[in-house]
């Protein structure tokens, strides 16, 4: 007689069995697994507010994002690799020239990352390890990622202990035919007289915590403290600001910025067809600026197969003190930046998510496992509006023997 156990962990295996002797002894293997996930979304937004020219101006700007996962799974460990590429067409950016269509209004960004993680022999601790690269025309970022969890034998508590850091070189030139080297830094084409900036680099230290309590069978409560330290250049050399005597320079921010996020996120079992997500964040940093974010989100199982998830999201920020609109700076500033994200706002997201999950064997050991789609608008209070749509499609190949040796 054959029998199937599920186990939900860190990893999903499954096992199958086979009829056992009396005096036959029972051995758990986990079989290994490939999974590999293609991903493609669209993002589309308008707006009146581009920083590129000064804080008025179209924000129009639309980006096709194909990519995948490839991941390893085996008895402790993985390993995973996250690829893809970011086409990027703003009518802003291709401000920053003296020829309207110009190149710079089409740009492309790609990005790999590496992940390996490693589990302890009682499956309560975890390790991972990770870096990568992301590369556009004028900007290089290499992150480097270390994690720990600690999850006690009960499975009621986790603690979690993440610290990344990213290593960013904001000069043009690499994908340039000309140079193929990173050059300099862009400015806007009349502020070129000169250099604004003796700095390129840019570096962010983000250590993130998180304490997990299983409440009971249906609740299960995390708290995220984390911290944020960026370094170097933190103004974008590309955006213009106007001053109140019509004069134009290059933004201007501070060198050093501390981020301080606090989340809290809930999840409530209400049955077996419906959980409910919900998340609150504050938010504090030194450019002056204090945020509220509220999460909420419910997955409901219309059939087995089928999950939908309607999710919202509603977010409130301060200005920073930095920030002002078009020509209403004052020359004898120090540090003046007229970039809408740094304004004072209030923006919503709502969507809604759609998985079907048949987990169909379309040959002895390879699954297709889910299709994911998720469509969501975004709107803010300056007039900032977006449409968000990608989708996924997950399959996977288990490797091995049946589980169950005598």
């Amino acid at each position: 007689m054959k029998k199937c156990y599920l186990i939900l962990g860190m990893i999903v295996v499954a096992l199958y069995g086979k009829p056992q002797a009396p005096d036959s002894t029972y051995n758990k293997r986990v079989i290994p697994k490939t999974e590999i996930e293609i991903l493609y979304s669209m993002y589309g937004q308008q707006g009146d507010h581009s920083a590129i020219t000064g804080g008025k101006g179209t924000e129009q700007l639309t980006i096709y994002a194909p990519g995948f996962e490839l991941t390893f799974s085996g008895s402790r460990s993985s390993f995973s690799i996250d690829a893809g590429t970011d086409v990027i067409s703003s009518a802003s950016t291709d401000r920053i020239d003296d020829v309207i269509s110009s190149a710079s209004r089409v740009d492309m960004r790609t990005h790999a990352d590496v992940q390996y993680s490693r589990r302890s022999r009682k499956e309560e601790m975890e390790f991972s390890i990770g870096t990568g690269f992301s590369l556009e025309s004028d900007y290089l970022s290499f992150p480097v990622r270390i994690a720990f969890a600690y999850t006690e034998p009960d499975n009621m508590r986790q603690v979690q202990i993440a610290f990344s850091a990213f290593f960013d070189d904001l000069r043009w030139g690499r994908l340039n035919p000309d140079y193929r080297r990173p050059v300099t830094l862009i400015y806007p084409a009349e502020l070129r007289y000169k250099e604004w900036f003796d700095i390129y680099r840019r570096y962010s230290y983000n250590l993130k915590t998180g304490f997990v309590q299983v409440i009971n069978q249906r609740l299960r409560i995390g708290i995220y403290p984390e911290v944020i330290l960026q370094k170097g250049l933190l103004s974008t050399p590309f955006h213009r600001v106007f001053f109140t005597n019509d004069s134009l320079r290059v933004e201007n921010l501070p060198e050093k910025r501390v981020r301080v996020p606090l989340g809290l996120k809930v999840n409530y079992f209400a049955g077996s067809r419906t959980i409910l997500k919900g998340g609150y964040t504050f938010y504090h940093d030194d450019f002056g600026i204090n945020a509220h974010n509220l999460e909420l989100e419910s997955a409901i199982k219309i059939t087995p197969l089928l999950t939908i998830s309607p999710f919202v999201n509603l977010y409130t920020q301060t200005g920073s003190i930095y920030f002002l609109p078009y020509a209403q700076h004052d020359s004898e500033d120090q540090f003046y930046t007229s970039d809408y994200d740094l304004s004072a706002f209030n923006s919503v997201k709502a969507g809604i998510g759609i998985r079907w999950a048949p987990f169909a064997y379309w040959s002895a050991r390879n699954i297709f496992d889910e299709v994911q789609l998720r469509y969501a608008y975004f709107t803010r209070s300056e007039g900032l509006a977006a449409h968000m749509l990608s989708a996924s499609f997950r399959f996977s190949r288990e490797k091995g023997e049946n589980a169950y040796k005598k």
